[in-house]
């Protein structure tokens, strides 16, 4: 089961911020071999939904409100741990990133920059994919959208 909790960037402690950060340079950097500025500045306006079994941190996601990243609402860095990722957290995680963003934004028109290949994964949630695909730190992405 993942246990959700939704922060603003002044809310993390700083177990929180270290933990995140390192799971997502575990995935992003190491896991797809991809030097990229993950620090952008970003997080500081972002809220950061954070998902924990058994009190470690294994699913993330930040959000933004429109025109903090993109003129929409939208979902950025998710993240699953590598052997979590038989559980579906990847589900929760968005399902729980897309109610934020309707509760803390009230906003139900969500933008992202997806990896190609995870398209389905974001179909299957309701997005659906808008332009041409584009490279993104050399991985092929493509924007999608969802309205509700």
């Amino acid at each position: 089961m993942l246990v959700i909790k939704t922060k603003t960037f002044s809310q993390l402690t700083t177990q929180e911020l270290y933990s995140l950060l390192q799971l997502r340079s575990e995935v992003f950097v190491v896991e797809q071999d991809c030097v990229y500025q993950d620090i952008d500045g970003k997080d500081q306006k972002a809220l950061h939904i954070l998902g924990y079994n058994n009190d470690i941190l294994v699913a993330y996601t930040r959000i933004f409100k429109p025109g903090d990243y993109f003129d929409k609402a939208s979902i950025g860095r998710v993240v699953v741990a590598k052997n979590k990722r038989q559980f579906k957290y990847g589900n929760a995680i968005m399902e729980a990133s897309i109610k934020a963003i309707k509760t803390y934004f009230n906003e139900s028109t969500i933008k992202i920059s997806a990896q190609c290949y995870l398209k389905r994964f974001y179909n299957n949630l309701g997005f659906k994919e808008v332009g041409a695909e584009y490279l993104e730190d050399n991985i092929p992405h493509i924007a999608m959208i969802k309205n509700n």
